[in-house]
C-alpha cells in the first residue's frame, strides 16, 4: 500500500513539474538523447565485437 501510495504521489508531482518546466524539460532532453544514442552504439559495437570474436572459435 505505501508504494502504491508512494507511486500516486510521484506521478502528481512529475505531472506538475513537467507543467511548470516545460521547456527545460526538452532542453534536458535535447541534451541527453545524443550523449545516450553515443553510449548505446558504442555498447552495440563492444557486443557485437564481442559476438565476432566468439563466432570466430567455435571448439572453445
Amino acid at each position: 500500500m505505501k508504494t502504491l501510495l508512494g507511486g500516486a504521489i510521484a506521478t502528481v508531482f512529475g505531472i506538475l513539474f513537467m507543467a511548470v518546466w516545460w521547456k527545460e524539460l526538452f532542453l534536458l532532453l535535447a541534451g541527453c538523447i545524443p550523449i545516450m544514442l553515443i553510449l548505446g552504439g558504442v555498447l552495440a559495437i563492444y557486443l557485437g565485437s564481442d559476438e565476432l570474436k566468439e563466432a570466430g572459435h567455435p571448439e572453445d
